[in-house]
């Protein structure tokens, strides 16, 4: 077999191969046994029918047809391995000279790995926001704890913004109830928003027994994005009384004894979590560091596939948050033209990183072992919601164990471009990214830690045994 490549483009290369006939004798012989099998000919048993006789029975030009089917993708690959090609895609593929007894050949055009001329990606410098923990964000908080440990009170006026009321909802159209579009007894807090656009606006000023009509449009269902009339109608109206903020409320509320306590742990927690938050403000940031240094070919169908799968990720979020996109973009104080235009940008951005992290991993020589792809499994399977062992099976199962190995990779990668960085918040201070711990806290550097436990057992007192050893003394 003889194979050659044309570049097409950086992303893109279309590979001739000819293969000489007496090659495809064993895709021959396998399409001759395979049809052997499935012929009944008379004077002869099933499986046994020679090759001469299914050339006169169902013709060479079918067997000829099923050896190169059979042939042309082994052919394909072996190809692709000669010339050290690395596809992203299915190939297009076409057959353009056969003739029986003759040399076989085609051609394909596949999208393959674009070849990357990594840049020093050790030191990198990047810069992220502060993560100031205010006396607001410290009050936000306890004011939900206390809502919810507060109590619903009936009240007799009209409802207003931050009431709970008991309400029927019940949405027609042209004078029909729409199926699975009436409810009752749904207690519901006004000005909550995220069910039905109109909805808050209605509640407004209703007292219990009062009913009103509005227009919305449905998030679900056979009757999605068009009006539908609904009614609602309000059974109760209710109070919230949240509890005293004080030292019984901090000892109901949590393990601690005072309110002072309970707001400085809530202070502590905000600080781990705004830490975090700032952490992976800095992983984006080192990462686009390290993109503006680099150029990265991107192949188009990559970009297009990728980016019709977060436009349905994101319809799907959506819709199971009772929310159009219409009224997503409203929020976002976007455009249409603006939210597909940032998509985009972020698409190329995560397709050109994939490509830098893999080269960046080969280039580091790491690897995966097996405790290390189960615990990624198992946290792939926490954040879908699913049971682990399942989630394993099925990855195992449709031969996604190889994109989990990859995922692990770039994780490694990154993580190491983290590490060599210097980051900065807005202040001008150090943000520590090596030693931060899943929990936000920082720990000491694993060098120091040992050194530590090194002085530790230095300091103890020669022939001092340790409390296991005394026991089994």
């Amino acid at each position: 077999m003889k194979s050659a490549v044309e570049t097409l483009s950086p992303t893109r290369a279309k590979l001739t191969v000819e293969v000489p006939f007496e090659e495809l004798k064993p895709s021959l012989d396998a399409a001759y046994k395979q049809i052997a099998g499935q012929i009944n000919i008379p004077g002869f048993r099933r499986g046994k029918v020679p090759p001469m006789v299914i050339d006169r029975q169902v013709g060479r030009g079918a067997v000829l047809d099923q050896a190169i089917n059979d042939a042309v993708p082994k052919m394909y690959v072996e190809a692709l391995q000669a010339n050290d090609l690395q596809p992203l895609a299915q190939p297009d593929i076409e057959v353009t000279k056969f003739a029986d007894h003759e040399s076989l050949e085609f051609v394909a055009e596949v999208d393959i790995r674009p070849e990357i001329t990594l840049p020093d990606y050790d030191g990198l410098e990047a810069q992220v926001d502060d993560a100031p923990v205010s006396d607001a964000d410290v009050e936000e908080q306890v004011a939900a704890l206390r809502e919810r440990f507060g109590t619903l009170q009936d009240v007799e006026r009209a409802a207003a913004d931050g009431d709970f009321v008991v309400i029927d909802l019940k949405a027609t159209k042209d004078g029909e109830v729409v199926e699975g579009a009436e409810v009752t007894g749904m207690s519901y807090q006004v000005g909550r928003g995220g069910m039905l656009e109109g909805l808050d606006e209605a509640l407004a000023g209703m007292a219990a027994g009062d009913s009103t009509t509005f227009t919305s449009q449905l998030v679900g269902g056979d009757l999605v994005g068009e009006d539908v009339e609904v009614e609602v109608t309000v059974s109760q109206v209710q109070e919230q009384e949240l509890p005293e903020l004080d030292d019984d409320f901090a000892q109901l509320a949590s393990e601690f004894d005072t309110v002072d306590e309970l707001m400085d742990d809530v202070r502590e927690r905000l600080g781990r979590g705004k830490r975090l938050e700032q952490a992976a403000a800095a992983r984006d940031a080192v990462l686009e560091a390290l993109l503006d240094k680099v150029e990265v070919p991107l192949p188009e169908t990559l970009v297009t596939d990728e980016l019709n799968a977060r436009r349905q990720n994101i319809e799907q979020q959506l819709a199971y948050a009772g929310m159009t996109m219409d009224t997503y973009l409203d929020n976002e104080g976007q455009t249409l033209e603006e939210f597909e235009a940032d998509l985009e940008r972020r698409v190329r951005d995560a397709v050109a990183a994939q490509f830098v992290l893999d080269e960046i991993a080969k280039k580091e020589q790491y690897g995966v072992d097996q405790a290390e792809l189960s615990e990624h499994l198992v946290r792939r399977a926490q954040q879908s919601g699913q049971d682990p062992q399942s989630f394993a099976n099925h990855m195992f199962e449709h031969n996604h164990i190889p994109e989990m190995v990859q995922e692990i990779l770039r994780g490694k990668a990154l993580a190491a471009v983290v590490e060599s960085a210097t980051v900065t918040d807005a202040s001008g201070n150090t943000v520590e990214l090596a030693n931060l711990r899943p929990d936000g806290t920082i720990g000491e550097p694993e060098s120091e830690a040992e050194e530590a436990e090194a002085a530790a057992e230095a300091d103890q007192p020669a022939g001092a045994e340790s409390d296991e050893e005394s026991d089994e003394g």
